[in-house]
Formats: C-alpha cells, sequence, structure tokens
C-alpha cells in the first residue's frame, strides 16, 4: 500500500471513530481514571478498538501503538515503521462537555512522522496529510488543500494548551514574542489551526506522549508547518517511554 493509500486509511479510521465518539457522547458515559490519573471513557476505549481493527487488517505488516493499549500494558515492539494512534486526544475537554478533541492515526518511519490524520469530530471535519506532499481538510463541502501561513507583521496569533494556561514558565516563554491574539485550546486542534493558516505558533512546555503528536506533527509539516524541540532538533519517535521533550510548533517560516 503506498503513502496516500495509506493517508486515507487513516482518514476513514479516524473519521469511523470520530462517529462513534460522538454517539457514545449522546448516548451518556462515565469517567474512569487509567494509573496516571489521567481520564478514560468508553469513547477513548471504542475509538481505539475501530482504530486497531482497521489497521491490523489493512495492513498487518504494520505495528501499532496505541494509547489505551499501551496504559493496558500491552506493548507492541514497534520496528522501523509503525503507526501512532490516539483514538480520543484531549479526553478532559470531551469530559468536561467541550468540543476540542480529535482523533489521531499517524504512521512513523525511521524515527520521523510522515504521514498523518487527525479527525476532529465535533466539527465534521477530517484533517489529512504527508510529509512533502501537502495537506487538507475535508468537510461536507468537500477536500481542499491547505497550508501553513507566513506570520502576519502586526504580531502572531497563538494556540497554547488549556490545560496549561496558567503555567507561569508559558507566560515567561511568550513575553519574547510580539502576540497579536493568544488562545487556549484543548487537544490536537492546535496544529490544525496552524495547518490551515489560522494561527503561527504553539508553544508546548508540557508533557506529551507520541501518540498525541504523530499525526498533527505529520498534518502541520505537510502544510509547510515545522514542529521541533526546545533546542531546535527534529522531533524523534520510538523512544522508550514514548514520552516527548517539550516542543514548538511553527507555521510557515
Amino acid at each position: 500500500m503506498n503513502e496516500p493509500a495509506l493517508l486515507e486509511l487513516a482518514a476513514s479510521l479516524a473519521e469511523a471513530a470520530g462517529r462513534e465518539i460522538l454517539a457514545v457522547r449522546a448516548a451518556g458515559f462515565t469517567i474512569d481514571s487509567k494509573s496516571d490519573d489521567s481520564p478514560v471513557t468508553r469513547a477513548d476505549m471504542n475509538a481505539e478498538r475501530i482504530i486497531l481493527a482497521g489497521l491490523r487488517e489493512a495492513t498487518p505488516d504494520i505495528p501499532v501503538i496505541a494509547e489505551e493499549e499501551v496504559a493496558a500494558g500491552r506493548l507492541t515492539d514497534p520496528g522501523p515503521r509503525f503507526w501512532l494512534v490516539d483514538p480520543l486526544d484531549g479526553t478532559r475537554e470531551f469530559a468536561a462537555g467541550r468540543d476540542e478533541f480529535a482523533v489521531c492515526v499517524g504512521l512513523v518511519v525511521e524515527g520521523r512522522v510522515r504521514l498523518g490524520a487527525v479527525g476532529a469530530p465535533a466539527q465534521s471535519t477530517i484533517y489529512g496529510g504527508i510529509v512533502g506532499q501537502g495537506a487538507w481538510r475535508q468537510t461536507a463541502a468537500g477536500r481542499e488543500p491547505i497550508a501553513a501561513r507566513r506570520p502576519p507583521a502586526e504580531g502572531i496569533t497563538v494556540y497554547a494548551s488549556r490545560h496549561y494556561a496558567d503555567d507561569p514558565k508559558l507566560a515567561e516563554y511568550l513575553a519574547r514574542y510580539k502576540i497579536a491574539h493568544l488562545t487556549n485550546i484543548g487537544s490536537a486542534l492546535k496544529f490544525c489551526r496552524l495547518a490551515e493558516g489560522v494561527a503561527d505558533f504553539y508553544p508546548r512546555l508540557g508533557r506529551t506522549m507520541e501518540w498525541d503528536t504523530a499525526a498533527p506533527q505529520a498534518l502541520l509539516e505537510a502544510a509547510g508547518g515545522r514542529v521541533v524541540t526546545m533546542d531546535d532538533r527534529p522531533m524523534t519517535y520510538g523512544k522508550h517511554g514514548f514520552e516527548n521533550p517539550h516542543f514548538l510548533c511553527f507555521g510557515r517560516d
């Protein structure tokens, strides 16, 4: 299966998982806690089952690393090419009744992201991109190309994590920039805003895992943006423990 076909697979599964998440929200759900005290719901579990079944049937030769499987202690050796799945990124926002949640399905090759699909179920939108080959946004109106923008002279638009909105380290870091607008939202949707040219900068000075960032990083880089560590190095994947360093996301230079 070539990369465009793999992206279509990821996008279709993200869309299917999104429909299940919305169905769970409509029916009602309870919130449980994982061993690290992060929340998990039936929507997380059901969405992950849909994605895992689809990936393992269509691409049995590509290992899958998925958030809830890892949390349950079921860990696969990723190898040089593997899927990274976050079935419900932004569970806190979902549980709080907000619409800032996403479904992330990304492919990593030799430690770097190659392609990714990000579903925004509450907005009925799917984003997809292949690094070096462009990015798109799909809504009920159809599919259209998207691209990151260059920062405006009047100041940048910054999207930051809702969960870390009051972090003094973030305020101190942002003081060095000329900021026109600052918005705090949850989940991988921040990457999407940069990829579609609505925002310019997203700094992440808090904890994330590789499944949180693989698909949206691929999307942003496919759209012409950039994601680097705090010391301006590329983000790498397949690390022991799958924890990311702090990182910075930029639109087009």
